[in-house]
């Protein structure tokens, strides 16, 4: 007699995927805000309009919610990189990936905090994903850019450390936002456009190679 087949997982209902997306997103503005260790699944589930045990039908813990935020951010974070094209003309390549960063940042604040929380924390619940996916793809972009400089294509910068500065540079809009805007003059509203224009022009005469 054959064993009997596992039960294939039934599709959620419209009303079970729109409270799951619900969930994702209270937990999101949450997490972002107070960090992990600050949230609560009481006020994820206020937040999403649901009771914490209609919560907990879909995500038995806190850790779980957290976890399927940062599988879900995780391609979406590294796509930028992922486009810096070795055959590309080297400028260009790179104030491109600094317009990406500076984009997310203003597009996807919440996430950016997210993820920012998580690395001051350590990284506890990034389950390997630094060494095993991060660290590849910024070994194998490095050496792209280790080999325009090689070339003389552009300026003698280090590799890792410019990949460094242009994160620091762009998600600050997004993690300090508060800070920025505060700081501002007054009406100078919308920090981004002013900040591309800065970037582009700092990033474009430190990459610029000096003639001999």
């Amino acid at each position: 007699m054959n064993p009997p087949r596992a039960q294939a997982r039934k599709p959620e209902t419209r009303i079970q995927k729109r409270n799951h997306e619900a969930i994702l997103e209270a937990a999101l503005d949450v997490f972002s805000a107070r960090g992990f260790r600050g949230a609560t699944v009481d006020q994820i589930a206020q937040a999403a309009g649901l009771s914490k045990p209609n919560l907990l039908y879909y995500f038995p813990t806190k850790e779980a919610m957290h976890s399927a935020l940062l599988t879900g951010l995780l391609d979406t974070w590294l796509a930028p990189l992922r486009k810096l094209d070795a055959k590309g003309e080297p400028i260009t390549e790179i104030l491109d990936y600094v317009r990406r960063k500076l984009e997310m940042s203003r597009q996807m604040p919440r996430e950016s905090r997210l993820f920012a929380n998580e690395i001051l924390q350590g990284g506890p619940r990034l389950d390997g994903v630094l060494e095993q996916e991060l660290k590849p793809l910024v070994d194998e972009k490095t050496k792209v850019i280790r080999d325009w400089v090689d070339a003389g294509r552009i300026a003698q910068v280090h590799p890792y450390h410019l990949i460094f500065s242009i994160w620091s540079l762009t998600q600050h809009y997004a993690d300090f936002d508060v800070q920025v805007r505060t700081l501002l003059p007054k009406g100078e509203t919308d920090p981004f456009p002013e900040a591309e224009r800065y970037l582009v022009t700092l990033f474009t005469r430190m990459l610029t190679p000096t003639e001999a």
